[in-house]
């Protein structure tokens, strides 16, 4: 763009050549939209309409993106929509004056402009603002989507949310409501005295979940780092250290499989609490969900997709092996070896099983086949097998099989995990050994030991719950939104070929 103004392209559709012909007509004019610095803001469109009875009369100046436009004749009307919502705008041609009102009716819609005027109801009802000045912020010089309060393509609204955002205020409410989520959250945590904290991004060691991470570089140090894949082990440290109660809510980094569930990076809430255990945890899970639950939908009995949910609680609580053994008969507390385990499970028609696989491990591999997607009303999946649960302290009275850990399950999908923390150098120092061994076989999720956590560990931690929420897939249950894209502002996407 020149002094002149921007040059018209033969090859550009007619709408945007005509929108470039009134800017660059403004321009010449001395009228450059986009010289304007800042706009006088005293109140948003809800504000306005929730106010009537206050501002009926009064001067107001709002500002936002011309949506729609009626009226071609010496009276017109525009909806003027800003954060808040919408509000009809009224011109007149003897109030306004001819140039002023002949520029006001050549704006396009998308426009972004700001007006003065007075509070007031039209004969039909409907309140307006009166329209007695006005000034074009910017100019939109692409058209709004066809048919723009219906714009339905999803690689099209995921990878431009702005037009998504703009055009759908289904949308925007769902990004409101994962706000509020979040806050809710942040809230009912300081209020039990929990403290915020934040811990590294970029880990020397990818531990914490069981997971592929994704491998940076730093050049300084000439040191390959790992995007996080939990901050758990860090925050178990400020556990050690004496914090008790600390909480973070951030990304995490998991380099696998995209799906309507999974994104490369998303975001979790981890909390530990001193002095707890799962059953501490199971309480704060319920708190969480059927708190957010109330204040987003308004109450906890709410449809997902078409499945009637209750977050009330208490919630359901079933052992790993119940489970499995509701749905499949297969009981695990009668199959005591590796080898009884992968038979029945075998004969059974378990996928993927291998000659290597440990008791735990078939168990859970019945379970996540044959279970999962069962739990449709949200259940506490209790009491999980050690070889699939590296940092839980062992359940008592178990045999050393199974751990004090459990996973929040919701239509089908898991919600959350927790634990009784492991505070036992020794065990964690033997568990961190097994975890290597299944990387040195070619288990590329496998942990690696972090032997800096276990000699934390040797100063002594205190008996902890931890628990871990997904909060996309937490806002995706209470928004009632099929896809993890609903609820990022901008997923991950695979690029456009060219």
């Amino acid at each position: 763009m020149d002094q002149k103004g921007p040059d018209i392209q033969e090859t550009l559709p007619e709408q945007m050549q005509n929108r470039l012909e009134k800017l660059r007509k403004l321009q010449t004019e001395g009228k450059d939209p986009y010289a304007v610095t800042r706009s006088k803001v005293t109140h948003e469109a809800q504000e306005v309409s929730d106010g009537f009875e206050e501002l009926e009369g009064q001067r107001v100046a709002l500002a936002g993106r011309l949506m729609a436009k009626r009226g071609m004749g010496k009276v017109s009307f525009a909806d003027l929509q800003d954060r808040s919502g919408s509000m009809q705008i009224f011109s007149r041609l003897d109030q306004l004056g001819q140039e002023v009102y002949q520029a006001w009716q050549d704006l396009d819609l998308g426009d972004l402009v700001a007006v003065e005027g007075t509070v007031f109801r039209t004969r039909t009802g409907e309140i307006s603002i009166r329209n007695e000045s006005w000034t074009l912020l910017a100019k939109s010089l692409r058209p709004l989507p066809e048919k723009f309060h219906g714009l339905r393509d999803t690689d099209t609204r995921y990878r431009r949310r702005y037009l998504d955002l703009m055009v759908n205020p289904e949308v925007r409410e769902t990004f409101r409501s994962r706000s509020k989520i979040i806050q809710l959250i942040r809230q009912e945590l300081d209020q039990e005295g929990f403290l915020e904290v934040e811990t590294p991004l970029l880990n020397t060691i990818a531990g914490g979940a069981s997971a592929r991470p994704f491998i940076t570089h730093h050049r300084a140090l000439d040191l390959d780092l790992f995007l996080r894949v939990s901050p758990e082990l860090y925050l178990k440290r400020l556990i050690v250290g004496g914090l008790e109660r600390v909480y973070e809510i951030g990304r995490n980094f998991r380099n696998e499989g995209m799906s309507t569930r999974h994104n490369p990076e998303f975001t979790m809430l981890e909390v530990y609490q001193a002095y707890g255990d799962y059953h501490t945890m199971m309480e704060l899970t319920e708190k969480l969900f059927s708190v957010c639950c109330q204040a987003v939908r308004g109450s906890t009995e709410i449809d997902y997709q078409g499945q009637s949910i209750s977050l009330k609680p208490p919630f359901r609580r079933l052992t790993m092996i119940d489970a499995v053994r509701e749905y499949t008969g297969l009981d695990f507390d009668q199959l005591d070896t590796d080898e009884a385990a992968r038979k029945a499970a075998g004969d059974y028609g378990l996928e993927d099983l291998t000659g290597t696989m440990r008791w735990g491990e078939v168990l859970n591999a019945c379970f996540e086949q044959y279970v999962e997607e069962h739990l449709i009303q949200p259940t506490f999946l209790i009491d999980y097998p050690i070889e699939v649960s590296p940092l839980t302290k062992i359940k008592p009275g178990t045999g050393g099989r199974l751990t004090e850990r459990f996973e929040i399950f919701v239509v089908g999908r898991e919600h959350g995990n927790a634990y009784t923390e492991l505070n036992d150098p020794f065990d964690q120092r033997r568990r961190f050994a097994d975890q290597q061994r299944l990387k040195d076989a070619g288990d590329e999720e496998a942990q690696l030991p972090d032997e800096d956590f276990v000699e934390a560990l040797e100063y002594g931690m205190p008996p902890t719950g931890g628990l871990g929420i997904g909060i996309d897939r937490m806002v995706m249950l209470l928004t009632n939104q099929p896809s993890i894209r609903d609820v990022l502002l901008f997923p991950t996407m695979k690029p456009l070929e060219g």
